[in-house]
C-alpha cells in the first residue's frame, strides 16, 4: 500500500510539473500584448478615422439597400392604374374613354356605365379651376320676350295704357295709389285666357336635350340639323355641276351600285326608289341621264 501511494504522488508531482511551463508562457504572453504600446502619431490617427468612417458609410449604404423601403397608399395606386391604351384595348366602347377615366376606382366598370343607353355624362366644368358660367358677367342679358300666344291676348297693350296712365300721376296720386290701389286695371277675359294657354301655347324652340347642359355662349349658336331629302337650292345645283332641272345629283351612279346611305335606308331617293323629278328626265349613262332604272328582287323594273 505504501508503495502504491507513493507512486501516485511522484505521478501528480510530474503531471504538475509538464503543465507548469504551459501556464507561465500563457500569462507572460497576455501581459507581454497589453505592455506592447505602439507610437501612433496625429496624421496616422486622422487617415485611421477616416478610413472606419468610409468604412461605417459603405456599412450603412449596404444596410439601407437591404431594408425594403414602404410604398405609400397613393405610390400603389398609381403602379396599379392602367394607361389609357391599355384601358381602350380591354373595353367595349374604346370612344368613350378620357384621360381621366384610369384614375377611377374600377375604370372598366366605369366605361361600362357610360356606354348604358340614356346615361346622362357628368359635366365636364367639374375638373375645371374656372368656376361655372365665370365669363358671363360683364355680357349684359336681353330683356325677356313674352311668347306669341300670350301677346295675341291684348295683355300688353293693357298693361302699356296702364303704365301712360302711371306716368300722368302726379307724386301725391302715385302715393295714393300705393296705399290704397284699385284692383281691376288689367283684367283679361277668362276665356282668351284659356284659349291662350290650353289652345294656342306654343313649345319654346330652345330648350335642352335630355342630358345636355347649358354653357357659355350656347344661346348665339345657330342650329345647324341637316335634315335629308328636300329641293337643292339654286347655289348647290350649280356647286354640284347639274346645270339644268333635269339634271341626276352626282352620288346617283354610287347610290344605285351601293343602295342607300346606311343611316336613311327609308329615304325615298329620285332614281333610286322613288320616281324621277319631272318627265324630260331619262334613265341611261347617257349624258343628263339617270343610271340604271330601279328593280325589285326579280329583277323587274319598278
Amino acid at each position: 500500500g505504501a508503495d502504491s501511494s507513493s507512486s501516485n504522488n511522484n505521478n501528480n508531482n510530474n503531471k504538475g510539473g509538464d503543465d507548469a511551463p504551459e501556464d507561465i508562457q500563457t500569462v507572460m504572453r497576455r501581459f507581454q500584448e497589453r505592455a506592447s504600446v505602439a507610437v501612433v502619431t496625429d496624421d496616422e490617427r486622422g487617415n485611421a478615422d477616416q478610413l472606419a468612417q468610409e468604412d461605417g458609410d459603405g456599412d450603412d449604404d449596404d444596410s439601407r439597400d437591404n431594408e425594403t423601403k414602404p410604398v405609400s397608399k397613393r405610390k400603389q395606386r398609381e403602379l396599379s392604374r392602367p394607361s389609357v391604351a391599355d384601358l381602350k384595348r380591354r373595353v367595349k366602347r374604346a370612344d368613350l374613354v378620357e384621360a381621366h377615366d384610369v384614375t377611377a376606382a374600377d375604370p372598366d366598370f366605369l366605361i361600362c356605365l357610360k356606354g348604358v343607353p340614356g346615361t346622362v355624362p357628368i359635366p365636364r366644368h367639374w375638373g375645371r379651376k374656372r368656376k361655372y358660367l365665370q365669363g358671363k358677367r360683364g355680357i349684359e342679358k336681353a330683356p325677356f320676350q313674352l311668347p306669341d300666344f300670350i301677346i295675341k291676348t291684348g295683355i300688353t297693350e293693357l298693361r302699356d295704357a296702364v303704365q301712360e296712365d302711371e306716368s300722368k300721376m302726379s307724386a301725391k296720386q302715385k302715393n295714393r295709389s300705393r296705399v290704397a290701389p284699385k284692383s281691376g286695371a288689367i283684367d283679361v277675359d277668362y276665356r282668351t285666357l284659356h284659349d291662350a294657354f290650353f289652345k294656342y301655347q306654343t313649345k319654346p324652340t330652345n330648350l335642352t336635350d335630355f342630358g345636355d347642359l347649358y354653357y357659355e355662349g350656347k344661346e348665339f349658336e345657330t342650329r345647324t340639323d341637316i335634315k335629308p331629302g328636300g329641293e337643292l337650292s339654286s347655289t348647290l345645283r350649280e356647286a354640284l355641276g347639274m346645270t339644268s332641272e333635269s339634271s341626276p345629283p352626282p352620288w346617283l351612279i354610287n347610290m344605285q351600285r351601293y343602295g342607300p346611305p346606311p343611316s336613311y335606308p327609308n329615304l325615298k331617293i329620285p332614281g333610286l326608289n322613288g320616281p324621277l323629278p319631272n318627265e324630260s328626265c331619262q334613265y341611261g349613262y347617257h349624258t343628263g341621264g339617270w343610271g340604271k332604272p330601279p328593280v325589285d328582287a326579280f329583277g323587274r323594273p319598278l
